[in-house]
């Protein structure tokens, strides 16, 4: 199977229609993952497969999202299994369910590809992008909960942060320092330092 052409159809009949409240958990956070994925593929040499693989599982794991956020994964696992039955091997499959489920947090990937999904999927804590993705996390979670208050947000990010851990080698060396920069920032407007 192409995967422009699921991506396209996935894009329409998905992630197209996700509600407009989902500030974070959209068509934008799907691409940027994406790109990520393969970016991260790239550096690491996986084999062309596995990268279309990898970006079938990076397309899926937030379409669960149409439902509900609770236990969106599992949804999006269902929602592939609609889309790729056909076309893929049980084995196949299995990663692609495997790399969504990875980015469950807290995240537990067990491969190399569940390592790079993982990753791309929170790739923006360890970068320039921190602040401006995370405002619409913040505006997402606010409309599920309106009494959220930025101070409130920032405690979240400051107990996240410290407890997430890139998984991947490049990330390590190439994010995991600016995302230390950016815990310090969140510290600071806590007074914690």
């Amino acid at each position: 199977m192409v995967f422009e052409e699921i991506q396209h159809t996935v894009y329409q009949e998905i992630l197209a229609k996700l509600p407009e409240h989902l500030t974070y958990h959209n068509l934008d956070h799907t691409a940027y993952v994406i790109d990520k994925a393969i970016f991260l593929a790239r550096e690491l040499k996986v084999s062309a497969k596995d990268l279309h693989l990898l970006k079938l599982a990076a397309l899926f794991h937030d379409t669960g999202f149409i439902d509900n956020p609770k236990d969106h994964e599992e949804k999006g696992c269902k929602i592939a299994r609609g889309y790729l039955e056909k076309g893929y091997s049980t084995d196949d499959l299995q990663k692609i369910y495997g790399m969504i489920m990875a980015t469950k947090i807290p995240q537990s990937p067990t491969s190399l590809l569940e390592n790079i999904l993982a990753d791309a999927d929170l790739e923006y804590l360890g970068t320039d992008l921190f602040e401006k993705i995370g405002k619409t996390l913040f505006e997402e979670l606010k409309h599920f909960n309106p009494d959220f208050t930025e101070q409130a947000w920032d405690e979240l990010q400051l107990v996240f942060m410290q407890k997430h851990h890139f998984h991947t080698e490049y990330c390590q060396k190439h994010r995991e320092p600016k995302k230390q920069e950016n815990l310090l920032t969140v510290k600071k407007r806590l007074g914690l330092v």
